[in-house]
């Protein structure tokens, strides 16, 4: 069995690039975040390049960008973004290389419609579906408060305007990029539809985030869906991308450092959240809500800036047991769902 090994010890600064198979180039945007970074590719197409993701719209980036194009990139054209899914660290640029680089725009339909429809989806306070979604997660009243009285975060804070108009690829496509063929596979969890791309003439895969080191994508559960099963997607997808990965493949992810040893990776992905269930099922022998379940999960309390994450993912993990059938749950007097393992159900294999 093969391990994961980083070819690479150390990350690209601001504005560099590393060549990490000929003609690809690994460059990171900075992100405002615990995670502060987020890798990006440009593939040399012999008159110009394809880019892989983008990182946020900010004056940083964009200054980033332009050292990037001026620099490592020679001054050619940039003919194409490819974006693997819609998070705004991804898809943030796009709309901005379309319209001030002419770049033609290539991602899922999926990726594109998000996208576009969060782009217009501009709050100047929380909307009572999203105080409703808190309330029923079991978020303090005093945390409620406070979010009542700032600002929310709004998709087109750090995402350029899209113009109308893209290219779409899907599951089983090839797309030519790089001097290269690639297959595009599609996966589902963190983001739906998000693509990868499989060059399997030199073991060369585009992993987005569906594909990670180290640390896990987030599987989150949100408003505008509130009864979705991230978790399944996420297992099912790990299970199916399984079946093309080998241990000599060079996977260039959407964080952290290119690694190889994919096989072993899907399979601790599908781990970690079979774990994580597992503690999370035993910790319900008596009634609670979504926001008294980040223990059993990160194995840690969590408060601050990741406590939004948190919850979207504790409620992502109830949905999942809630859907084999190894947990019951009900309204509580204030409006919160309150979960409860079902006694003699015992562990049932994820989807």
């Amino acid at each position: 069995m093969g391990g994961i090994r980083y070819p690479f010890e150390t990350a690209p600064e601001l504005g560099e690039a590393i060549e990490v198979a000929p003609g690809i180039l690994w460059a990171r945007m900075p992100l405002p975040m615990q995670l502060d970074h987020v890798n990006v590719f440009a593939l040399d197409d012999g008159d110009g390049w394809t880019l892989i993701d983008t990182g946020f719209d900010t004056g940083k980036t964009r200054a980033a960008w332009t050292r990037l194009i001026e620099g490592p990139l020679g001054g050619r054209k940039i003919n194409r973004i490819v974006i693997t899914h819609h998070h705004p660290d991804h898809i943030g640029l796009a709309g901005w290389f379309q319209s001030e680089h002419g770049a033609e725009l290539v991602t899922t339909r999926t990726a594109w419609l998000f996208g576009r429809m969060l782009l217009l989806d501009v709050h100047s306070a929380p909307v009572p579906e999203t105080v409703a979604y808190w309330r029923g997660a079991g978020m303090p009243e005093v945390i409620i408060a406070q979010r009542l009285a700032e600002k929310p975060f709004n998709f087109a804070d750090v995402v350029a305007p899209m113009p109308l108009g893209f290219t779409r690829i899907k599951e089983g496509d090839s797309i030519h990029m790089g001097g290269r063929d690639w297959q595009v596979r599609t996966g589902d969890g963190h983001a739906p539809e998000h693509a990868t791309f499989w060059s399997e003439a030199d073991n060369l895969v585009l992993g987005g985030d569906q594909l990670l080191p180290g640390i896990s994508a987030n599987l989150g559960v949100y408003p505008t869906e509130p009864d979705a099963d991230p978790v399944s997607d996420w297992i099912v997808s790990c299970r199916r991308l399984g079946a093309y990965a080998t241990d000599e493949q060079l996977i260039l992810p959407g964080h952290k450092l290119p690694f190889t040893g994919l096989p072993l990776r899907l399979r601790q992905m599908v781990e970690n959240h079979e774990g994580a269930l597992d503690r999370l099922e035993a910790h319900l022998t008596e009634p609670k809500t979504a926001a008294q379940c980040f223990m059993p999960l990160f194995k840690r309390e969590i408060e601050g800036a990741a406590y939004g994450m948190a919850l979207v993912e504790s409620v992502a993990h109830l949905n999942h047991l809630l859907v084999q059938g190894r947990v019951t749950r009900q309204r509580n007097a204030a409006g919160a769902w309150e979960w409860q393992a079902l006694s003699g159900t015992g562990h049932k294999a994820s989807a």
